[in-house]
């Protein structure tokens, strides 16, 4: 048995130090995936708490289903945004960042810098859902095709055809300005 798995079997069995192990694995990726899907950091860490609340209300009843675990915690983060929009409607506010933490560098290039990262999250956030999880995982999380054709239920094949157009609908939105 891996080590992943290892924690996931304790966590079942009510260990709080492997449920804490298992956080702490996974809490950064989570929260960088749901960050590029929602329009605000305070949004995400809700949604990403919310995430991490429901592994430990359900993982006495997870199953190993051939997936890693993590594909799991990316699912329902996946339902999880998928409800926020259902309820509160796909065109949110985005609300301008308070401040920017000096560093050194030229102030100028960190705000260039959040400019453009700014506008590849909204470009992102302009897409359909599932380009948005597909570009996400794909190229934020950097999870292989075959892990996130788990996540997002589709065979490797149709996952491919996929990236292609949401690259290209990624490239239309940047070129367009539709973020």
């Amino acid at each position: 048995m891996q080590p992943e798995q290892e924690l996931v079997e304790r966590a079942r069995s009510g260990d709080e130090e492997a449920v804490t192990l298992l956080y702490e694995t996974h809490v950064d990726s989570i929260f960088a995936y749901v960050r590029y899907r929602v329009h605000s950091d305070v949004l995400a860490e809700d949604i990403t708490s919310e995430v991490f609340l429901r592994m430990v209300r359900s993982i006495a009843s997870y199953r190993d289903q051939g997936a890693p675990f993590r594909a799991w915690l990316f699912r329902i983060a996946a339902n999880l945004i998928t409800d926020h929009y259902r309820q509160h409607g796909k065109n949110p506010t985005v609300a301008i960042p308070e401040s920017y933490e000096s560093d050194d560098t030229n102030p100028f290039d960190h705000v260039l810098q959040e400019d453009e990262h700014q506008h590849l999250r909204l470009a992102i956030q302009s897409l359909p859902a599932e380009y948005q999880d597909l570009l996400v995982l794909r190229f934020v999380e950097e999870l292989p095709h075959t892990e996130i054709a788990r996540i997002l239920n589709k065979s490797a094949m149709s996952l491919r055809a996929m990236q292609y157009r949401a690259l290209k609908a990624l490239g239309e939105a940047l070129r367009g300005g539709q973020a």
